[in-house]
C-alpha cells in the first residue's frame, strides 16, 4: 500500500470516528429530550424535597458574559415549580441578583444548595452550605428587586429566561418564616435543543458516509503486494495446518551499550504517526467485522492495512522497550521487507461469519490473560514480563557489551504469542493461536 493510500486511509478513518462522535452526541441529545422533556418542552427531572431549619434556601444560578451571545440568540427559559409540604403554609420562589439576596438575607439564616446527586432525588442528595444569622428577614414578596418570582398557596411556577450575570435563586415561606419544607421540580426549555441534536445527526451520517466512501475506495484500489520472504506462504500454510503467521526477529550483532537509554525520545515520531494508524486500524477492524459477517471474505486492502500496522508496531518494538535487540532505526513504511524485524499473515480467502462475532472477545479470553502478565503486568504489577526482561538486557548490554541471545530468545517468544494473538483479535485467521513461545 502507497504512502497516498495511507494517508487516505487513515483520513478516513478520522472521518469516520468525528462521525461516529457526531452521531454519538446528536444520539444522546434526543434521548435525554425523549426521556426528560414533558408536553411543554420542558427538560424537568422529578421534585426533591427541600427541607432545612433555616429562613431560606438559595442555590446560584450564574451566567457568564462570554456565552452571552449564545443565551441572547437562543432563549433559555428556567422553570421552577415548588409547594409547601404543610397545606396551610404558602411558598415563595424568586430570582435576583447575588447582591441583592445578599444584602437581604444578611445576618439571616439560611441555606446554600452546593450541589445534587442526581442518582438520588431524595432529601438527602442535596448538599447545603448553612450560614448563620440572628436575624428575622421581612416577607420576601415585600421586596422589589426579585427579577422573576411567584407567592402564594398549592403549586407555584417561576419562569425566567437566562441572562447574563451573577443570580440566586431563593427558596421561602411565603411569611418570612423559619424551617423550610418544600418540593421542587426545576426544568429547562431550549428551542436550540432539539436542532442541535438533528443537526448533529445529519453532520455525523455525511461525514460517516464520506469517511467510509473514502476507506473503501481506498480498500479496493489497494491490491496486495507479497512478501519478499514469504512469495507462496498462502499454499504451504493451508496444507499444513499451522498457523498461518510469520515473525521474523534476526539477530543485531552489533549493538550500542547505551542506545536504548534514549530510544524512548528516539521513536516519538514513530509512537505519533502509530497513534493515527491503530485509529484507522480500529475503523477498519469494524468494517472488516461487517464485511465477513456478511460475505465471508476480509477486504483485501483492509486486510494489507492492518497487517501493515502490526508489522509497523513490531518494528518499533523490537527496535524500541519490547525487546531493544537492533539498532536499525525502523522505517517509516507499511511494507515487508528491509527491516531485521518483520511479520506477515496468510490472507484469507474464506472466514466464519459466526466466529467472527466471537473469536475476539470470548474465545481469546485465555491469551489474553496470558499476554497480560506478559506485556502490561498483573496485580500490582504494572509493566509486563517481555518489558521487564527487556530492559534487564539492556542493563547487561550497558556493563557487559552483550545481549545474551537466550534471553533474546525468550523475549521474542513472549512477543511471538503477543502478536499472534492480536492477529487472531484483528480477525486476520480464524486459526486459533497456539499456546506456545517458539514458532
Amino acid at each position: 500500500m502507497s504512502a497516498g493510500r495511507v494517508v487516505s486511509l487513515v483520513v478516513g478513518s478520522l472521518v469516520v470516528l468525528v462521525a461516529i462522535a457526531l452521531l454519538l452526541g446528536g444520539g444522546a441529545i434526543l434521548v435525554v429530550e425523549r426521556a426528560f422533556g414533558d408536553d411543554e418542552g420542558f427538560l424537568a427531572v422529578d421534585s426533591i424535597a427541600l427541607h432545612r431549619d433555616a429562613f431560606a434556601i438559595t442555590a446560584p444560578a450564574t451566567i457568564d458574559g462570554e456565552s452571552y451571545w449564545w443565551w441572547w440568540d437562543h432563549p433559555t427559559t428556567l422553570r421552577v415549580e415548588a409547594k409547601a409540604v404543610a397545606a396551610h403554609g404558602g411558598v415563595f420562589i424568586g430570582v435576583a441578583s447575588r447582591s441583592d439576596v445578599e444584602t437581604y438575607l444578611k445576618d439571616v439564616a439560611y441555606a446554600e444548595i452546593g450541589g445534587f446527586r442526581f442518582a438520588d432525588m431524595s432529601e438527602e442528595a442535596v448538599e447545603y452550605r448553612d450560614r448563620i444569622g440572628v436575624s428575622v428577614p421581612a416577607a420576601p414578596a415585600s421586596q422589589r428587586f426579585w427579577k422573576s418570582s411567584a407567592t402564594g398557596g398549592g403549586l407555584q411556577t417561576l419562569l425566567w429566561n437566562f441572562e447574563v450575570g451573577d443570580w440566586v435563586l431563593v427558596a421561602m415561606n411565603a411569611d418570612g418564616s423559619g424551617l423550610v419544607d418544600i418540593t421542587c421540580s426545576v426544568g429547562v426549555k431550549a428551542p436550540w435543543f432539539h436542532g442541535t441534536g438533528v443537526g448533529l445527526l445529519v453532520a455525523g451520517l455525511v461525514l460517516l458516509a464520506v469517511g467510509l466512501a473514502l476507506v473503501l475506495f481506498v480498500a479496493r484500489q489497494t491490491r496486495a503486494v507479497p512478501s519478499p520472504e514469504q512469495p507462496a506462504a498462502s499454499g504451504a500454510s493451508a496444507a499444513s495446518g499451522s498457523f498461518p503467521f510469520t515473525f521474523q526477529a534476526e539477530k543485531d550483532a552489533a549493538l550500542s551499550p547505551a542506545l536504548w537509554l534514549v530510544k524512548w525520545f528516539l521513536l516519538i515520531p514513530h509512537y505519533v504517526v502509530l497513534g493515527f494508524l491503530f485509529a484507522g486500524f480500529a475503523v477498519s477492524w469494524l468494517i472488516s467485522l461487517v464485511a465477513i459477517l456478511f460475505t465471508g471474505r476480509y477486504p483485501r486492502g483492509l486486510f494489507d492495512y492492518n497487517v501493515g500496522v502490526l508489522r509497523w508496531a513490531w518494528r518499533v518494538g523490537y527496535y524500541g522497550y519490547q525487546a531493544l535487540a537492533t539498532d536499525h532505526y525502523p522505517p517509516f513504511t507499511l511494507r515487508a521487507g528491509g527491516y531485521p524485524a518483520d511479520l506477515d499473515v496468510v490472507y484469507p480467502e474464506r472466514l466464519s461469519p459466526g466466529l467472527v462475532l466471537v473469536k475476539w472477545w470470548l474465545l481469546a479470553i485465555p491469551h489474553y490473560v496470558v499476554i497480560a502478565f506478559l506485556q502490561c503486568g498483573a496485580g500490582s504489577w504494572r509493566v509486563g514480563l517481555a518489558p521487564i526482561l527487556s530492559v534487564f538486557a539492556g542493563v547487561m548490554l550497558l556493563f557487559t557489551g552483550t545481549y545474551p541471545e537466550d534471553l533474546r530468545r525468550l523475549i521474542v517468544g513472549m512477543d511471538r504469542w503477543t502478536y499472534r494473538v492480536f492477529a487472531y483479535a484483528a480477525l486476520l485467521t480464524d486459526a486459533y493461536p497456539p499456546f506456545r513461545l517458539d514458532e
